[in-house]
């Protein structure tokens, strides 16, 4: 009887751990990096595997990935050498921060769990590796060999690309916190958190400016502010619909072609935030789109970091769903390379197309979005009739060149007839008019006089002589 009344307490109390979610809440909290779901890996499961170099626990170890290790104890070495620092101050520096490093991996294995010298271990030398990488991109490669495979001029050319799209994957990811301890020791603390975004995001935006963030979760974290960034001299417009209410708008949003063929001008912005998107008096504004190889891969991670990360916004998702809504096809990509709005840097124009629609799969537009209103207002643009009416005639009539000339050739026609009606019209007036009682200046003649005749004479009458 005891030990069923021991058994119940014991179950009870597994329940009531179960029930208590306090812990849960404040591990929900500290995590940021996460192992993505097979449903969303599964439509593309390239784009969220490294392909060069492990960062963190979730990959690290896998064949493919295992000739940089050693690259990665070099650079240890480098960053030790460089500044005279002794080892023992590195590790004692992330020891202290062994358990948040630990909690921001939001699958960690029990391996990593329970070995705290081998998780410690990693940190320190994937650490050391991506700040030796990012130097690349701004610091000189004194201290390097010039045959080095990796950090030489010619690492810097072949191999800092693949590392570049690794260091932006949501399973890839060192937490920020691991750099700006390795910084703060190499500058003795001179440098702070700032500086440290500045040098990361110069890497991964090479030759662009860099503006200054606070404190980021990781990489990604710190690219995806990047890209969000809010430009201050940017204002959001009010909405203002001349064609009806913002509620009575068609949901459908229409293709960039179709966009311009109601008469809406396509803007490049002078902005490369994706906040940068407005409407205002039949001006579309978009920011500059460089599509590339790894444009893939990096939209996707971010949209998984959004999805996965609560409260981190939906800024991204939001984007890539509005231009998949106005990219349809080839020409709609046409259409925005002209204005300067897509970079092309992967050829096809259909290939661009189509990451923009594959992009999008499984993800909608959130209706609280800024970009919800922008939709609304250029969809109630092209509904009215003007707009619509001159769309229906480029749409049916000019976009297809033999279209067009029918349509030319029907004018000159219907031009050539019209004359060839008025010319014969004019000598059957011309004969009538000569045949016409009507004088040169307009008026009517009057009829001509009788001619008197003489008096008649009776037979036999003769004139009497004086």
């Amino acid at each position: 009887m005891e030990d069923e009344n021991q058994e119940l307490i014991q179950f009870t109390e597994e329940l009531q751990s179960l029930a208590d979610t306090s812990l849960q809440n404040v591990l929900w909290d500290k995590h940021s990096i996460y192992k993505i779901p097979a449903s969303v890996t599964a439509l593309n499961e390239t784009a969220y595997m490294p392909q060069t170099v492990s960062f963190g626990p979730y990959h690290h170890g896998e064949d493919h990935l295992k000739p940089m290790e050693e690259h990665k104890q070099r650079a240890l070495t480098y960053y030790l050498n460089r500044g005279g620092r002794r080892l023992q101050a590195v590790v004692e520096s992330l020891n202290d921060e062994i358990q948040v490093l630990k909690d921001s991996y939001d699958m960690l294995g029990e391996s990593w769990k329970d070995d705290k010298n081998k998780f410690l271990r990693l940190m320190i030398l994937d650490g050391c590796f991506m700040l030796e990488i990012i130097r690349l991109a701004s610091h000189s490669l004194d201290g390097y060999a010039a045959n080095d495979p990796i950090f030489s001029s010619h690492g810097r050319l072949y191999i800092a690309p693949y590392i570049r799209r690794d260091m932006l994957l949501l399973e890839n990811q060192l937490p920020m916190l691991v750099l700006y301890k390795l910084f703060a020791l190499e500058s003795n603390g001179a440098q702070d958190e700032g500086f440290v975004n500045e040098l990361v995001l110069n890497f991964c935006y090479p030759n662009a400016p860099v503006s200054k963030l606070d404190k980021s979760l990781h990489v990604l974290d710190l690219y995806r502010k990047s890209l969000i960034l809010k430009d201050p001299a940017w204002k959001m417009r009010c909405p203002r619909v001349t064609g009806g209410l913002l509620n009575d708008v068609n949901d459908i949003f229409r293709s960039a072609t179709e966009i311009n063929d109601a008469g809406i001008q396509f803007k490049k912005g002078k902005t490369k935030s994706l906040r940068g998107i407005s409407f205002h008096r039949g001006v579309l504004e978009l920011p500059v789109i460089v599509v590339d190889d790894a444009t893939e891969a990096t939209f996707l991670n971010l949209i998984a970091f959004e999805r996965l990360h609560v409260g981190a916004g939906n800024e991204v998702t939001s984007d890539v769903f509005f231009m998949d809504s106005i990219i349809d096809n080839e020409r709609d990509v046409v259409l925005l390379h002209s204005r300067g709005i897509i970079q092309n840097a992967i050829g096809s124009d259909m290939a661009v197309a189509e990451l923009f629609n594959s992009l999008s799969k499984d993800i909608a537009l959130d209706p609280d979005s800024s970009l919800e209103v922008v939709k609304m207002q250029v969809n109630a643009y092209c509904q009215m009739p003007w707009n619509e009416w001159r769309a229906n005639l480029i749409h049916t009539y000019f976009r297809n060149p033999w279209a067009l000339l029918s349509v030319i050739a029907a004018f000159i026609l219907f031009a050539l007839t019209g004359a060839h009606t008025v010319y014969s019209i004019i000598p059957y007036y011309n004969s009538n008019y000569s045949t016409l009682p009507f004088s040169p200046t307009g008026f009517a003649a009057p009829p001509p006089l009788p001619t008197p005749r003489p008096p008649r004479t009776p037979s036999g009458w003769s004139p009497r002589k004086p």
